[in-house]
């Protein structure tokens, strides 16, 4: 496993691929796996990249390959984080609908809070039924802070 880091607005985030793929994204001051080596590869190259152009407000959506692990029902959650759609919401009660599971509401939130690929997968778009921000892996402020950007990009772009 190699990482690299990128400066964003929400802090220091770590990149960490295996590879086939991004593996972890970890928040700022989490240290990266035992094991993995600061490094380059074509895989890491992109991912920093492409975080740097989302928060730079050039990027809405991510093209890269993903080493997720995880159980079948969390891949399908975490996968499905990828179809909200830059500057929207949905509530966690719609993510259960949408995979399948409507009555899974509180699953799909615990599966979300382990969601290894935050940013790439959108783990922040999705709040509380009744518009409420609710859990999230980076904290309550990281999680405004992104809606936030979110909103301003769409609003620069008129």
């Amino acid at each position: 496993m190699k990482y690299a880091q990128v400066d964003t607005l929400i802090g220091t985030l770590t990149v960490v691929t295996a590879e086939t793929g991004i593996r972890r994204i970890l928040w700022d001051g989490e240290p990266p796996p035992e094991g993995a080596v600061e490094g380059a590869s074509d895989i890491l190259d992109a991912a920093v990249t492409q975080i740097q152009e989302y928060f730079a407000g050039a990027r809405t959506t991510f093209d890269l390959p993903l080493d997720l692990g995880g159980t079948p029902f969390q891949q399908k959650v975490w996968l499905e984080l990828g179809s909200i759609p830059f500057g929207t919401t949905i509530s966690y009660g719609e993510q259960a609908r949408r995979v399948g599971r409507p009555q899974a509401a509180r699953a799909v939130g615990a599966a979300n809070g382990r969601n290894p690929v935050p940013i790439v997968l959108p783990c922040h778009r999705v709040i509380g039924s009744g518009g409420a921000l609710t859990g999230f892996g980076g904290g309550l402020d990281t999680k405004r802070t992104l809606l936030r950007h979110e909103a301003e990009v769409l609003g620069a772009r008129g």
